[in-house]
């Protein structure tokens, strides 16, 4: 039993919830190796580092000695994941979804091991299973059992379109995992309904049900929404090294941790360590330097990463203002209150983020900090703008 409670300590690591933990037991006891399943919609050419918690959960099962079966879905991407959507999400093609695929394909092995990685593609039984095999499906659940789905229900409930074919998505997933009789399935907490889906037609087809292992939404660097390319607060595994340094550095202290959690692989001890060294007194930021450089060297290369270092000491912590640095010209000939040149620049989203971020005295002209939110700048003027640890422009307004 040390064996097994040691491999579930591993597996729940991070994880927000185990359905059904006692059945993940006995599966563990039985001393096989489990099917592990994770499928990835290819709706976008590059992964970034929310995607790869569950990857990196995919990675530990492989490190216990399972099958880990990263599935790609090419069929489901056609319909589009409603998940947390208020929208129909617009469809791709079967052009954009396979062209998609085959970069998920190289960016996956940065993680996982090739040799011990099997790759599926769903088209492969759902085009099988055909159009009357669809509707066989289909009559398997109600619209009512659908209306459950928390974003169906609010969609409806507020009078917003819900497109028939999103009511397939759930199915499809579902029937995934019959297709390859998954012992386990990964997923997001957004994905619950979907995982369950799983469960409910495994036991239909005489199959054990598999245990759905749901991993938490990773905030981006914002520390409030979830990393997302749409909110621009991701950090993309193939961003430069210098840029991935920075993305990491400019999260707070406090989400640090959450980040070591969900995205290190260092062992649980070592990272308790650490802990007890802020604790101890040591400064957040080396612990942070240690964490943006592993996942540089994960992603790039360990010089990569002490290069990114070297770069991120002469530029930030020794305030000097980059080589490259970006040139802006607003025009106009107005007066510019501080809010919109900074949005204007593209230094900031919105004229609220930067109102924010003047309150966090994270904006400086010229190096001296800005603490008036009511600023205004002369029209003529030019001046290097810095909002928060990374981000300048030479602007002339």
């Amino acid at each position: 039993m040390t064996d097994i409670q040691a491999a579930l300590a591993e597996i729940k690591r991070g994880a927000e919830e185990v359905l059904v933990e006692e059945e993940l037991i006995e599966k563990l006891k039985e001393g096989r190796p489990l099917r592990i399943k994770a499928g990835f919609d290819p709706t976008a050419p590059d992964l970034h580092l929310g995607h790869t918690v569950l990857i990196n959960k995919l990675r530990a099962f492989q490190q216990l000695g399972h099958e880990v079966i990263f599935l790609i879905g090419d069929f489901t991407g056609l319909i589009g994941d409603p998940t947390g959507k208020n929208v129909t999400r617009k469809p791709l093609t079967k052009e954009q979804v396979l062209a998609n695929a085959e970069t998920y394909k190289e960016q996956v092995f940065k993680v996982l091991d090739p040799a011990k990685t099997r790759v599926e593609f769903n088209s492969k039984w759902m085009e099988q299973l055909g159009s009357a095999g669809m509707i066989k499906l289909a009559a398997r659940q109600t619209v009512a059992r659908m209306l459950e789905r928390d974003d169906f229900k609010k969609r409806y409930a507020n009078g917003q379109s819900i497109a028939i074919h999103e009511f397939l998505y759930p199915l499809v997933q579902g029937w995934d995992s019959v297709a390859l009789e998954s012992d386990v399935e990964l997923g997001g907490t957004d994905q619950k309904f979907n995982l369950l889906m799983g469960r409910e037609l495994q036991k239909e087809e005489g199959q054990k049900p598999q245990t759905v292992l749901m991993m938490p939404l990773l905030e981006g660097l914002d520390g409030v929404q979830k990393m997302s390319k749409s909110l621009n607060n991701y950090i993309g595994i193939t961003d430069a090294p210098n840029d991935m340094f920075g993305k990491v550095m400019s999260i707070s202290d406090e989400l640090m941790w959450r980040y070591f959690d969900l995205l290190s692989f260092r062992p649980l001890d070592e990272i308790a360590g650490l802990k007890q060294k802020v604790a101890d007194g040591a400064n957040p930021r080396d612990i942070k330097i240690e964490l943006a450089k592993e996942l540089i060297a994960r992603f790039h290369s360990d010089d990569a990463a002490e290069g990114a270092h070297q770069d991120f000491i002469q530029r930030f912590q020794k305030n000097a203002i980059p080589d490259d640095l970006p040139e802006v010209t607003i025009a106009g000939g107005d007066d510019l209150a501080i809010g919109n040149l900074l949005k204007e620049a593209g230094l900031v989203a919105s004229t609220s983020e930067a109102m924010r971020m003047i309150k966090q005295g994270a904006v400086k002209i010229d190096g001296e900090k800005v603490t008036d939110n009511k600023l205004t700048v002369a029209s003529g003027t030019t001046a290097v703008y810095q909002v928060g640890k990374r981000k300048f422009a030479k602007v002339t307004s």
